[in-house]
This record gives C-alpha cells, sequence and structure tokens, in this order.
C-alpha cells in the first residue's frame, strides 16, 4: 500500500453545524470550532453563506488564516439534466459564478453535481426511487449524460482559467452509481475535472466498497459521513479504515471532510467524528 504522507488532513464541513434549519449557523463560529478542535481546514457549504458581497468572502478567507486554516472547497449545487437548454445555461452560470467566488476566497476546487431525473417529492422519495437515475418518459439516460458533460465542458475553460479544480461528487442522480460517474469523468477527460467520494452516497451499490474503489482514482477529496445520535435520513456502519485504505492504495492524498449527519449537537458529535476518523486513519496506514 502506498501511503504517501502518513498525516491526515482533517478538515470539516461548515455542514456539519447547519442541516438546512432556518437559522443559518454563522460560518465564522465553524471556523472557531475547526480550530478549536485542531483541524486543518474548512470547507464552505455555499448555500450556508450569509452574503456573496466581496466583504464577506475576504472577511472569511482573512478569519480562516489568522486561525491557520485551509478553506479547501466550496460546496455547491447545480443540476444539469434539464431538457430545457435555457435551464441548463442558468445551472451553468451559476457554476461559473460559484468558480469566481472559490477564486476570491482563495479556494482551490468546488463541488459539482450532475443533476437527475427528479420527479416531484423529498428526499425520503429520492431514496425510495434509488435515486432519481431512471429517465423521463420520452428520454433515455444517453441524454442525461450529453447534458451534463456538455454542461461541464463548457465550465471546464473558466474553471482553468480561475484556478479552481472541479470535483464531481456522487450525490445521486446520474451519479448514483460508480460505473456511470466513471464514465462523465472518462467522457470528459480533463485533468480540471475529478471526484469527490462521498463515503455514505453509495447506497445502491450491490458492494459499495467495490464501488469506491471504482472511483478512487479520480478522488481528490473524500467526504466522511459521520451518524452521532442517529442520521437524518439514514445512517450506515461504513468501515472508515477500509475506505481509507481503498483510497490510499489509489494514490489519493487529499483532504478529509467530516459531514457530521446525525441527529446529536455538533459540538459533541464533531469531536467524536474526529476521533473515530482519526483512529480508523492510524489502522490504515
Amino acid at each position: 500500500m502506498n501511503s504517501g504522507n502518513s498525516a491526515l488532513r482533517l478538515g470539516t464541513s461548515t455542514y456539519s453545524y447547519w442541516h438546512f434549519t432556518p437559522e443559518k449557523t454563522p460560518i465564522e463560529s465553524v471556523l472557531d470550532a475547526a480550530a478549536e478542535l485542531g483541524l486543518s481546514g474548512v470547507e464552505i457549504l455555499h448555500r450556508q453563506m450569509e452574503s456573496e458581497e466581496n466583504a464577506y468572502l475576504q472577511r472569511l478567507k482573512r478569519h480562516a488564516f489568522t486561525l491557520g486554516l485551509d478553506l479547501y472547497n466550496l460546496s455547491i449545487h447545480q443540476d444539469f439534466v434539464h431538457d430545457d437548454a435555457d435551464v441548463r445555461q442558468q445551472h451553468i452560470d451559476h457554476t461559473l459564478h460559484c468558480i469566481d467566488l472559490a477564486h476570491e476566497m482563495g479556494i482551490p476546487s468546488i463541488r459539482v453535481n450532475s443533476g437527475g431525473f427528479r420527479k416531484q417529492g423529498s428526499f425520503d422519495d429520492l431514496i425510495k426511487a434509488k435515486g432519481w437515475v431512471e429517465p423521463w418518459e420520452g428520454f433515455t439516460t444517453d441524454d442525461g449524460f450529453g447534458w451534463v458533460t456538455d454542461a461541464i465542458e463548457r465550465c471546464l475553460p473558466h474553471a482553468e482559467r480561475r484556478g479552481v479544480l472541479l470535483l464531481l461528487e456522487n450525490h445521486w442522480g446520474l451519479t448514483t452509481f460508480a460505473d456511470d460517474m466513471a464514465r462523465i469523468i472518462e467522457t470528459i477527460d480533463s485533468p480540471w475535472l475529478q471526484a469527490i467520494l462521498d463515503m455514505g452516497n453509495f447506497l445502491f451499490e450491490e458492494d459499495m466498497y467495490e464501488a469506491m474503489g471504482r472511483i478512487a482514482p479520480y478522488v481528490r477529496l473524500a467526504h466522511a459521513k459521520t451518524y452521532p445520535g442517529g442520521g437524518s435520513w439514514y445512517s450506515l456502519d461504513l468501515d472508515y479504515g477500509r475506505i481509507f485504505r481503498i483510497l490510499l492504495n489509489a494514490g489519493w492524498r487529499g483532504y478529509c471532510s467530516i459531514e457530521m449527519e446525525g441527529a446529536e449537537d455538533a459540538s459533541t458529535a464533531v469531536p467524536k467524528s474526529i476521533e473515530m476518523l482519526r483512529q480508523a486513519w492510524g489502522d490504515a496506514i
């Protein structure tokens, strides 16, 4: 096994402290908590930001630097699976805009979603439908892949100019399954499009660890889902040490970002997650 650098670059997503409740947890408070816990950096959830004004962006960047923290990823949302080209363009424009936001904050990557064949309903309905991968009537899966690859390709020149890596995550839709996620990455075949592995999102694979191995060569950032107090939608008993070994064997040396998705308060759940992941890392190397 190639363990690369034996140090675990462990950070947290601001999402760990805010699960889309009406009152947002300030990102500054997450930065303070991360520094207090001895983490190396923080991943910012775009929807958690209070503003897009430059003064706010620079204040976050300054605050992180003062605390000795890296800002290593901006996690954004978009959905390229639309039959309407004008709607797809809106999502492309949003992605280009977020590339600029990341650049202004000195963040070297953004999370990108493929999107999927949405049906009306909640996240629970998405789970029942196994990720919304089945095409709408009158369309094919190839239509969806064509829309996604075209949209991402149109974002890549700006990403390269700005020095911001696009990281495709296994976040339902056309990335619900590893082979489909790899199809997008391998079809586009650009060093500016790589992957995020969400350890908890290969829910419908026959062998989630085999699926992780399929995309491991492209992974530049890992999301470690943890579930203290029970997950908001589901809980998984993940073998984090095994996952770290899969990634290390593929040459991964990037950040691991905690996405605490349990019901327990983040003030106690995130420290538990840190301890668990550091133990798993020690077992892996």
